[in-house]
């Protein structure tokens, strides 16, 4: 059995891992109630003697089951742990980490949700009768991690017992994202896929799915020859054959691979390392088409190809080579589209119609979403991105659609949808933008790295931190304390400090020292600082000399806040960092709840901001939400709606709005309201001359206090995930994390830092 450390991914180390699943309640997943459990009634409604009235209603009418229960948004993922993720047969219950990540993949792309079963067979036929009735509790059964050939006869017999989508996604996922950009990349090299010869070396179930799915798309049979750990399976052979290669078994000369590979137009690899070599790279035909798919490691690396070929189109399993196979870009989104048609099954059509989906979005304009990731240069279509990124906000639309519709032209849809372009709009609106955030935000840094300084790295977490933000590949990490302090400690905690890109830092030691007093001091001199006191703050405070090496060029941004309170940190930086020139410090909080996103403001800075610095705030929180990929609707918060009721404090915030109309700023903005005028549609339609056109995304707040307040309570008590206060304003990246922060935090806002340098 491998161990932990032989299988962790170079990104992660086995302790961080660990951590993370351990930290707080084990696991991934939790369950919460949609609907409110405050009061008796409530109870009677839920449960009895209420719910006998929808108990009656489903047996009359099995159908309504998807109108009065979650059956139509619950998709179970289900495996027996015979082939986890490339480690092999570790059993039911070791595979319950990977379902538990699978079902949140569900919620966080396509809000499908999902629990995941694990059942301890190895039998096919008993894995099968454990399966078959769970039809009513579920509108999908989502296969996973079972090894070949028992889970082409699991997932056959269940599709033929069970009346809702059966997808064993290690076929089916892998089939769909490969075609997706064979279908590009056919068209770049100007193949036509009915004279197009095509080897895949790997007869497991993601190569035999993908070869079935591009013969049904038109790949002539007679040009796909398969290859297994034996060789070609050709026709005649006897040797390691069973019924599924059997169906593949081509009429060849060929018997190796190599010999396979000679005039090879595509070759789909779903096998192991260094299974494709060059010799059999320079041997295919003009312009090849290589899907190395082997994780962690491709049969080929582009480099390698590179070396050999100059005319190659390349596509691989990992996420740091261009044109990523990568089956969430599937899943989440087929299942999305099966579900909201209450479709029976997932034909053949409805994948191909992903695939071409997928393919289509590839050839299209990319949105600022996905540009932001690539440093401000915009992919296009080519021989590069022949395959859509997984953040992609346009996915959720996209794809579901397009298997939607294939479900009702097929026939296998129950609830066929009327209006396709309000269902697409629908669909928009469920994506999660924080994740999203916060993924396109990580990949920018990863093509940026970024050098950011750790001011308290004594602390536990803030090691972990960085360790975290440097497996990550962010960047290097400067821990800023006493070597001997930060190795001890870290030697205690079990973390492993020797990594490249970790540096350790003693402030006092330091031989830029003298260059920062002398820097802080000609800042601070006529502030009532004598030079000692400059030389004592470098010294001793981590703050003011982390602060320097940010404005001197040393490092790129500043992490600080564990053990020290929000507003002392910020006093400490801008001793040493000035404001952007014509801009307003402002604290900014990100609030997920529900799926929706807002950005309230000032939850940092100003105490009791007058109309002047009201205005201010709502531009500088517009600007901030529109790096953060979102288009600006400000509302300015009070306890008052349109002068009712009147108050002395409102008028400064109607006093902001005339403010900004003399300023001619581009983004929607309206004040003052109450918080439900600006965010529920309903409340908004009794003030019909309100100037935005949809629910505020932006909230500025009409003091420090009630911001604060608001977010923390929307924290603890509405569970919702609050990113923040980020420092928004300062001409250097500066981030100050909450008083004892989780490591999770900290890397968080040392990325939005590194984000930030880079902009």
């Amino acid at each position: 059995m491998p161990s932990i450390n032989e299988n962790a991914s170079p990104s992660v180390s086995p302790e961080e891992a660990l951590e993370f699943h351990a930290r707080g309640r084990p696991g991934k997943l939790e369950i919460m109630p949609t609907k409110p459990m405050a009061t008796q009634r409530d109870l009677s409604l839920a449960y009895s003697p209420g719910v006998a009235v929808p108990v009656r209603a489903i047996a009359e009418d099995p159908s309504r089951a998807f109108d009065y229960t979650a059956r139509g948004n619950m998709v179970a993922v289900i495996s027996n742990g015979t082939a986890i993720l490339g480690l092999g047969n570790l059993g039911a219950l070791a595979s319950k980490p990977v379902m538990e990540g699978k079902a949140v993949l569900f919620k966080r792309f396509a809000d499908v949700d999902s629990i995941d079963l694990e059942i301890d067979t190895e039998d096919a036929d008993a894995f099968i009768n454990s399966v078959r009735y769970l039809g009513p509790s579920f509108g999908g059964i989502n296969l996973e991690d079972i090894k070949a050939p028992e889970c082409f006869i699991i997932e056959q017999r269940l599709r033929e017992l069970m009346d809702i989508p059966v997808f064993h996604d290690d076929q089916h996922g892998t089939a769909i994202i490969s075609a997706a950009g064979l279908i590009n990349a056919l068209e770049i090299t100007g193949r036509d896929m009915k004279t197009t010869k095509l080897v895949c070396n790997g007869a497991g179930s993601a190569g035999i799915a993908c070869i079935e799915l591009i013969k049904a798309m038109g790949f002539a049979p007679e040009n796909v020859i398969l290859c297994d750990t034996k060789g070609v399976v050709y026709q005649g052979r006897q040797e390691g054959m069973n019924q599924w290669k059997s169906a593949h078994a081509v009429k060849t000369d060929a018997r190796t691979l190599a010999e396979a590979m000679d005039g090879a137009d595509v070759f789909f690899g779903l096998s192991a390392k260094g299974a494709l070599t060059p010799a059999m790279v320079e041997s295919m035909a003009k312009n090849p088409i290589i899907f190395a798919m082997a994780n962690p490691d491709p049969e080929i690396t582009p480099q390698e190809v590179a070396d050999i070929r100059t005319d190659a189109i390349m596509a691989t399993g990992r996420s740091d080579y261009p044109n990523q196979v990568n089956n969430v870009l599937g899943f989440p989104y087929i299942f999305r589209g099966a579900l909201d048609v209450q479709a029976t099954t997932i034909n053949e059509e409805m994948k191909i119609a992903a695939a071409y989906a997928l393919a289509d979005l590839a050839r299209k304009d990319v949105p600022d979403d996905v540009a932001a990731a690539y440093q401000g240069n915009r992919p296009k279509f080519g021989p590069n991105y022949i395959i859509p990124v997984p953040f992609d906000p346009r996915l959720i639309s996209a794809i579901p659609l397009a298997v939607a519709k294939a479900a009702m032209e097929t026939g296998v849809a129950r609830r066929p949808i009327v209006n396709l372009d309000r269902y697409a709009q629908e669909l928009s609106a469920r994506r999660d933008p924080i994740a999203s955030t916060l993924q396109r935000i990580y990949d920018r840094v990863r093509r940026q790295p970024k050098r950011i300084v750790f001011a308290e790295g004594e602390e536990e977490q803030v090691m972990r931190a960085a360790v975290s933000y440097v497996n990550q590949g962010l960047g290097t990490a400067i821990l800023l304390g006493r070597d001997d302090i930060i190795k001890e400690n870290a030697r205690n905690a079990g973390i492993d400090l020797n990594k490249p890109n970790i540096e350790i830092i003693n402030a006092r030691l330091s031989r830029r020292n003298a260059v920062y007093a002398d820097y802080l001091y000609e800042r601070m001199q006529r502030k009532g600082h004598l030079f000692r006191d400059c030389q004592r703050l470098i010294n001793n405070d981590r703050n003011h000399f982390a602060a320097c090496m940010v404005a001197l060029g040393d490092a790129d941004g500043i992490v600080t806040g564990v053990t020290r309170n929000y507003s002392t940190a910020l006093e400490d930086v801008r001793r040493v960092i000035d404001a952007k020139p014509g801009h307003c410090v402002i604290g900014a909080s990100i609030v997920l709840s529900r799926g929706r996103t807002v950005i309230v403001a000032d939850t940092a800075v100003h105490d009791m901001p007058n109309a002047q610095q009201i205005a201010d705030i709502a531009e500088e929180a517009a600007n901030f939400a529109r790096r953060m990929g979102y288009e600006p609707r400000v509302a300015m918060l009070a306890y008052s709606t349109f002068g009712h009721p009147q108050g002395e404090r409102s008028e400064r915030i109607q006093e902001a709005v005339k403010l900004l109309d003399k300023r001619r700023v581009d983004f929607e903005y309206d004040g003052e309201m109450a918080a439900d005028v600006a965010l529920n549609p309903a409340a908004m339609q009794q003030y019909p001359f309100m100037r935005l056109t949809a629910p505020a995304n932006v909230l500025v707040m009409p003091a420090f206090h009630s911001a604060s307040i608001a977010t923390k309570m929307l924290q603890e008590l509405g569970g919702s995930t609050v990113i923040g206060p980020l420092l928004v304003g300062l001409n250097k990246p500066v981030q100050i994390v909450p008083l004892n922060a989780k490591d999770s935090d900290i890397v968080n806002m040392a990325a939005i830092a590194a984000f930030s340098a880079g902009s």
